[in-house]
């Protein structure tokens, strides 16, 4: 059915996370119609997910840093849907973004199988904010039940004040191990150790980049004073090389890593605990905007993000993007550029100040980046019995196989002789090890018809 102009919103933003959110409330201030699409229940994205309502939790500000920011921007939101400026969609997959005529228009399906209620979005311009998603290096054993996602225990404790056990080894890389490690032990309980396999030395080779970014000093800080009042050791060039159980984790073996992140040989430490937290950083969700044929950059830390201009404009016409999309950079900068966008997209100018600050912030996820990058020697960790790929079992062994063997150069033609990466994740999880057992220097960023599980029937219409 064709779609009226009077149906078509001025922009639609996909992602109602803190670049979405402050994307969309800034357009409608600055006058513009928004349909504003997300797959949660509420705004906040992953950063600022918040407890059920029928925990009735007294303070959810508590389990969060600059909480402000986000209750003064869902505030604009609800004051913007009660005057029609703003259509807010919670619970929506996006599946796909196609350009029509005179719009681009987003379909959505409700439910996470796509087997729910359909919805289509008419806009003039788009902007993509749909985030990241956690990176997982394998090693033995973290299939084991008690091994969750550094970012997958942060979520559980934001979104349903629980944790993932009493004795909890938080590991990986990144700035994230910091924050989880101190949200999880105000919350009770016991973090004996948080172990990052690379360092903090990379912050220290870029002064001026540290000194232009004050506020994340001061965060680090706080983060090593949490660590120091509940008693939670930091170790760096370490890794957790397995982990010890079978219907539950019992312990996990420490090791320390040279600088290629090697395991050192004789240095194990086993180390009792009842779960793990693992996580070596984010990787950018770029399955819409690699649809919609957006050029990609290669990051720091060997992940994929979209190019971007000055103004947060892809490389597509009518396209921009904010937030994780172009790098992994936290929270202040997605709120940053999600409002930088909507200046752009609206047509006005957003001010030096926002512009700098955007730049300031942006060389400090650089710097973050560099300084967590996995090393190659990472796979040095897996035995052949361990499984790389989880959903179809694919071993380090059989992926070994493929390339030595048969004559494997990347990803797909990996795919297509073990089934690694045909799951029910499509790669996102077992992705980047594939790659880099292939042989691949960076993980590139797939290009998907569909960026989330939809039905044949709606496809079927979507045909007619």
């Amino acid at each position: 059915m064709p779609i009226s102009p009077s149906d078509t919103h001025d922009l639609a933003v996909i992602g109602a996370g803190p670049a979405g959110l402050a994307a969309a409330v800034t357009a409608a201030d600055l006058g513009l119609t928004v349909a504003l699409v997300d797959a949660a229940a509420r705004p906040g994205g992953q950063f600022y997910r918040q407890p059920a309502a029928g925990l009735g939790a007294a303070r959810p500000q508590a389990l969060h840093h600059s909480w402000g920011a986000f209750a003064r921007r869902a505030g604009r939101l609800a004051a913007h849907r009660t005057a029609g400026r703003i259509r807010y969609l919670a619970e929506h997959h996006v599946w796909a973004v196609t350009r029509e005529a005179a719009h681009w228009a987003v379909h959505a399906v409700r439910g996470p199988d796509g087997a729910g209620a359909r919805a289509e979005v008419a806009a003039r311009t788009v902007l993509l904010a749909t985030g990241a998603y956690e990176r997982q290096l394998p090693f033995p054993g973290w299939t084991v039940p008690g091994v969750v996602g550094a970012g997958g225990a942060q979520a559980m404790l934001k979104a349903g004040l629980v944790v993932p056990g009493r004795r909890i080894v938080v590991a990986g890389s990144g700035p994230l191990l910091l924050a989880v490690a101190g949200s999880l032990a105000a919350a009770g309980a016991t973090v004996p150790v948080v172990v990052e396999a690379g360092g903090y030395a990379g912050y220290a080779r870029a002064p001026r980049t540290l000194a232009a970014n004050p506020r994340k000093l001061v965060e680090g800080i706080g983060h090593a004073a949490a660590l120091r009042r509940y008693g939670v050791r930091l170790r760096t060039r370490s890794a957790i090389t397995a982990v010890h159980g079978t219907d539950r984790v019992e312990a996990v073996t420490l090791t320390r890593l040279d600088r290629d992140w090697r395991p050192v040989a004789g240095s194990g430490l086993r180390i009792p605990c009842d779960a793990l937290a693992v996580g070596h950083g984010l990787v950018p969700q770029l399955d819409l905007a690699t649809a919609l044929g957006c050029a990609t950059r290669r990051t720091p830390d060997g992940t994929a993000a979209l190019v971007l201009d000055g103004r947060q404009r892809t490389t597509v016409d009518g396209v921009w993007a904010a937030g994780e999309t172009g790098g992994v950079g936290g929270a202040e900068l997605a709120l940053c550029e999600g409002e930088l966008a909507a200046h752009d997209i609206a047509g006005r100018a957003p001010g030096g100040v926002l512009l700098r600050h955007r730049d300031r912030l942006r060389r400090f996820a650089g710097v973050m980046a560099a300084a967590h990058a996995p090393r190659a020697g990472w796979s040095d960790w897996l035995r052949s019995d361990t499984e790389v790929c989880r959903c179809e079992e694919v071993t380090a062994g059989r992926v070994r196989e493929a390339v030595g063997d048969l004559g494997a150069r990347d990803t797909r033609t990996v795919k297509l002789l073990t089934r690694a990466g045909m799951g029910w994740c499509q790669g996102r999880m077992c992705g980047p090890a594939v790659a880099h057992l292939a042989g691949e220097t960076a993980l590139e960023a797939g290009r998907r018809l569909l960026a989330c599980p939809v039905t044949l029937g709606e496809l079927a219409r979507e045909e007619r």
